[in-house]
């Protein structure tokens, strides 16, 4: 079948020596595994060579697979849930909905406490007028406003408020 190892050899020759077909060889060189034109032993050589990184599980059967690369990620995802867990164990964490139902239970507290201010007020500095009290609410109004339209988008706006601002009514 084979008088040197030393010598060029088939596709055809050298499939049958390593019990493939000769279409597979063809493969196998167009992969770049195989040097088209090469002896037989340096063949031989890299195509064992092949087949142990395949044994090994650092290349799969086209070559696209790398095992050690794939547990690297399989083990990565692993230890995120698990900090995800854990966060959640020590109330790092919690569900959105529940986030959403203390904030809004914050909200109506909250605005109870504002709808009181101008009565308050009045009662306190009998002096104001109407006009004054309402400016008060006014300004109270616009402040829930500015709450009431904030987002998850506005999280990493860092909006500062000046003691000018406060003094000239602008807090926009």
């Amino acid at each position: 079948m084979l008088s040197s190892l030393q010598a060029a050899v088939t596709q055809k020759v050298f499939g049958e020596i390593v019990g493939i077909s000769q279409p597979a060889v063809s493969d196998l060189i167009k992969r770049g595994i195989l040097t088209d034109g090469d002896i037989a032993s340096n063949w031989l050589v890299a195509y064992c060579s092949h087949l142990r990184e395949q044994a090994a599980g650092r290349a799969g059967s086209d070559g696209s697979l790398d095992l050690v690369s794939e547990r690297a990620r399989l083990a990565k995802e692993q230890a995120d849930k698990v900090a995800f867990q854990n966060a959640v164990t020590r109330n790092q964490l919690a569900p959105v909905d529940l986030l959403e139902e203390v904030l809004a239970k914050a909200a109506a507290r909250i605005n109870g406490v504002f709808d009181a201010i101008p009565g308050m007020i009045k009662r306190r500095v009998p002096s104001l007028s109407s006009e004054d009290i309402d400016l008060i609410s006014g300004e109270i109004a616009r402040g829930r406003n500015i709450v009431a339209a904030m987002s998850l988008n506005d999280i990493n706006d860092n909006p500062t408020i000046s003691d000018e601002d406060i003094v000239a009514g602008d807090f926009e």
